[in-house]
């Protein structure tokens, strides 16, 4: 077995051998300690019969425990000065593979057809960079993709939104679009300590499991988006006022939008925020046929 590369003392030798410093812009914070990745690796339910996907491997603390526990690893890292350093601390691994490109501009249909052929369940597994946490989720959710499950490192503030119920400060669009693609769950907290360098925020893993089909059936899924983001522009305004504002023409037409949500069964009185994916689903379809 050789030596993890997340210690302290290791990741250290692996950066001063590299002359390696971080960049604040891509928000790298390497995980340096065994046990958390154990943990992560755990709850992903990886086998040998699974693909994972990996973004911003960092210098491959992550992604050696997932070559150690899955079929085969796809690792898409951004920062071409972490390919050497990927290449040499990898070295033990056949069953990894690097691409060096953005996960937001990548293939990932693609990756995955031509790398995880004859794989039974494909899973993203990362600690993911903390500033485009949402885009990522959102691009490989919305995508389609023959994902199973994401466990995921985040900024615990977006793990909050993520798992957050209707009527509280941290429900929002990224929570009902979440409960409408996945089943989502905490499933641990991280201290700031086993992270180099520490970041400034606390963060959590998140275990996300893909549902087979919505728990709601909607005219348009990208117009239910439409009316749930736009139902939240401002957060202490009532939803008619978010969608008189959101909707084209909507000051205009503030009676069509009232008897949609009169037809959806709302009061037009509550805000965003107490609305459940159900009734967001029963209120896009009513306006659909009007603004969609």
């Amino acid at each position: 077995m050789h030596r993890d590369i997340a210690t302290p003392v290791r990741t250290k030798e692996i950066l001063d051998k590299y002359g390696f410093s971080f960049k604040k812009s891509l928000g790298q914070n390497f995980l340096i300690d065994p046990n958390i990745l154990h943990k992560i690796v755990s709850f992903s339910g990886l086998t040998e019969k699974s693909g994972a996907i990996e973004i911003g491997p960092g210098v491959g603390a992550l992604t050696e425990h997932l070559a150690r526990n899955s079929g085969k690893v796809v690792a898409f890292e951004i920062d071409q000065r972490l390919l050497p350093v990927l290449e040499d601390t990898l070295s033990p691994y056949d069953n990894v593979k690097v691409i060096h490109q953005d996960i937001l501009e990548a293939d990932v249909a693609g990756v995955i057809e031509e790398e995880f052929a004859g794989m039974e369940h494909i899973a993203v597994v990362a600690n993911l960079p903390y500033y485009v946490t949402t885009p990522i989720l959102m691009k490989l959710l919305e995508d389609r993709l023959p994902i199973d499950s994401f466990t995921v490192m985040m900024q615990k503030e977006v793990a909050d939104r993520i798992s957050a119920k209707p009527g509280t400060k941290e429900y929002g669009s990224l929570s009902i679009a979440i409960e409408y693609y996945t089943e989502a769950q905490t499933v641990m907290i991280v201290p700031k300590t086993v992270f180099m360098p520490q970041p400034n925020v606390a963060s959590a893993v998140v275990h996300l499991k893909r549902r087979s089909a919505p728990p709601v059936t909607v005219k348009n899924e990208d117009f239910l988006f439409r009316v749930t983001r736009g139902s939240f522009v401002q957060r202490r305004k009532t939803i008619l006022n978010n969608l008189q504002t959101s909707l084209p023409d909507g000051k205009e037409r503030k009676a069509e939008i009232v008897d949609a949500l009169a037809a959806a069964g709302i009061d037009s009185g509550r805000r965003g925020e107490t609305l459940t994916l159900e009734e967001f689903g029963r209120l896009a379809d009513e306006l659909y046929p009007a603004f969609g």
